[in-house]
């Protein structure tokens, strides 16, 4: 039986497909369009896992859409009453897509797909609640969801067991944590629905100065975990804005503009925001594991990649342990819907043995065989050479080594926002320059930003406070005080960006202002190739950490083919590009021509 997931008009829409239960392929639109967190129909993003079960439309059984339009669009035209005339702007701008295509999602889906079959509808919070629990490993856990805002809904929590989920209580827009999030965002320069994660990057180099404000303020939280927003200070109802003047004049000012200096203000804001959120997030686990009583507990919804929050309820909440869902955001509930109708409309059983999930590591996008490598660079004349499998790790360990930047392209793409060593940029953590080379020659992103380490599993307690696999990179831990190196009297005459250039650890390249790192452990059963580099890299260097960054450049999604791969390795500074098992050296290599037209003969057929 197949089940084929859609996320889709709201940003990163996806596609996953099921066969018999097991998650067969899962993609986001925007790696094969090239264009950021694409919310189009994901027709390349369906055709890709079609492809990749080797089915055209009439072998589904079933279609199923991530949410339901009809309420969504029930809330909007609500919301925008509630306002009226105000945010006429707004409405006029949203409703052309609505009236053309939102609430004609079943005529859509049959015309795009050309299917006559079952199409099904799940509330976003369901599909959100199932991405997070079915996967898992756990065969009863605690469930919470917490995002912008589905149809309704913008907060739930409930339990799953075996193949059952159930939402219990929820917290209703306009009151949202994942808004409140993104109108700081906004209001500290970044872009909504994208820089969220940059806000958290930025938020260590502050202090929480604006905390107390912001609680009294603007969000009444609760000791449950439940809240209320003080919507006088809000735009997003009905505005094109997030915040307000109210909001501007009790921060002292408009919001940044894009790209300009920033501030200790900032910085300060960032703290701010990113402290609420965390005791929100905490006081919500700690809530629900009260009323569940389940040892564990499974996350989901775009707050859920708040990956320092994420820590925190690993090592503060009383739950034994937790699993998040990798595409936390909307793009994973295509693949929550999926297994929603295999498992629960479908009474389907579930097998979980508390330690190992489902998820495969999130390795669930396109590969390519070495016969499509060879295929590619021979015949356009792409200097290479060729290495065989075992020889791999010595050679791209002995180049990390060397201070070399080298882009790693291996194995089936990963679904979710992280790199996990298939479509990653690797180097050397323990350069204490590598952080500046790579944010500012090889990424073109801001200097501030930290980078992830991947570290074998069976070592993450050496160097990081973790006891358990971080596997998805979404989890953040301190760095052990032993291998860290003192930066304490430095840092008290330093502010902001100030205290990016002080070397704080063994591992600098990797290490936050703040001592911690946004881990990724690193398995030989998900990925043998990226284990063994490491390996390698410990057993003649010392060091079980490398540095890996997401195989992009600063406004493009992750690549996903040998053309985007290649590109992106010319156009900055990398030393090496391993495709499969074809290295790449940028010294060897012609300047990219103009007219690169001939790249795009090698779609995916």
């Amino acid at each position: 039986m197949y089940i084929l997931g859609i996320s889709a008009y709201y940003h990163d829409s996806a596609a996953a497909l099921l066969k018999d239960g097991d998650i067969l392929a899962a993609a986001q639109e925007e790696r094969f369009t090239r264009k950021k967190h694409d919310l189009r129909f994901p027709t390349n993003a369906i055709n890709y896992c079609l492809a990749e079960a080797k089915i055209s439309t009439k072998d589904l059984d079933y279609v199923v859409f991530y949410d339901k339009p009809f309420i969504k669009f029930e809330r909007l035209v609500q919301t925008y009453l509630a306002y009226a005339p105000f945010g006429i702007r707004s409405f006029l701008k949203a409703i052309p897509l609505w009236i053309k295509k939102k609430l004609w999602m079943r005529d859509l889906i049959e015309k795009e797909l050309g299917y006559g079959g079952k199409i099904l509808f799940l509330e976003h919070h369901q599909s959100h609640a199932a991405s997070a629990f079915f996967p898992s490993p756990f065969r009863e856990a605690a469930i919470l969801t917490i995002d912008g805002v589905g149809e309704w809904t913008t907060a739930s929590f409930g339990v799953g067991k075996d193949n059952q989920i159930k939402l219990m209580k929820e917290i209703m827009f306009p009151h949202s944590l994942g808004l409140l999030y993104s109108a700081f965002t906004y209001y500290t320069g970044f872009r909504v629905n994208s820089g969220e994660y940059k806000m958290m990057g930025l938020a260590p180099y502050g202090e929480p100065r604006y905390r107390d404000l912001i609680l009294k303020e603007l969000i009444d939280l609760k000791p449950d975990g439940s809240f209320r927003l003080n919507m006088k200070y809000f735009n997003y109802c009905a505005g094109l804005t997030m915040t307000n003047r109210r909001f501007h004049r009790l921060f002292g000012g408009p919001p940044r503009k894009a790209e300009t200096k920033l501030t200790q203000k900032d910085m300060d804001i960032a703290r701010s925001m990113q402290d609420v959120t965390e005791e929100a997030m905490l006081r919500m686990a700690r809530h629900v594991h009260g009323i569940t009583g389940k040892k564990y507990l499974v996350l989901a919804g775009g707050v859920a990649l708040n990956c320092v929050g994420n820590g925190r309820i690993l090592r503060e909440s009383p739950f034994e342990d937790i699993w998040i869902q990798p595409a936390a955001g909307d793009a994973g509930g295509a693949l929550g819907a999926a297994f929603f109708v295999w498992h629960q409309y479908l009474g389907n059983k579930r097998i979980a043995d508390d330690r190992n999930d489902s998820q495969k590591g999130s390795y669930l996008g396109i590969e390519y065989g070495h016969e499509q490598v060879e295929k590619f660079l021979k015949g356009k004349n792409v200097p290479h050479t060729e290495i065989k499998y075992e020889d791999i790790p010595e050679r791209i360990a002995d180049l990390i080594a060397e201070g070399k930047v080298i882009g790693w392209f291996h194995g089936r793409m990963e679904f979710g926002p992280r790199a996990l060593g298939s479509r990653s940029i690797i180097g050397d953590a323990r350069s204490a320059t590598m952080q500046e080379i790579m944010n500012l020659k090889i990424k073109f992103r801001e200097s501030f930003r930290p980078f992830a380490p991947s570290v074998l599993k069976e070592k993450v307690s050496e160097y990081f406070e973790l006891e358990k696999e971080s596997p998805y990179m979404l989890l953040v831990a301190p760095v052990r005080p032993e291998k860290r190196r003192k930066a304490a009297d430095v840092d008290e005459k330093l502010f902001g960006l100030a205290k990016l250039n002080v070397v704080r650890s063994d591992v600098p390249a990797v290490t936050h202002v703040d001592y911690s790192a946004r881990i990724q452990t690193v398995g030989r059963a998900t990925n043998p190739l990226y284990y063994d580099m490491i390996k390698k890299f410990d057993e003649k260097y010392g060091c079980p950490v490398i540095i890996n960054t997401s195989f992009n450049v600063r406004g493009e999604p992750i690549v996903a083919t040998l053309e985007d791969a290649y590109l992106c390795f010319m156009r900055t500074n990398m030393d090496y590009l391993l495709l499969e098992n074809a290295l790449l050296e940028k010294k060897s290599q012609k300047p990219l021509d103009k007219d690169i037209d001939w790249l795009r003969e090698y779609e995916l057929d």
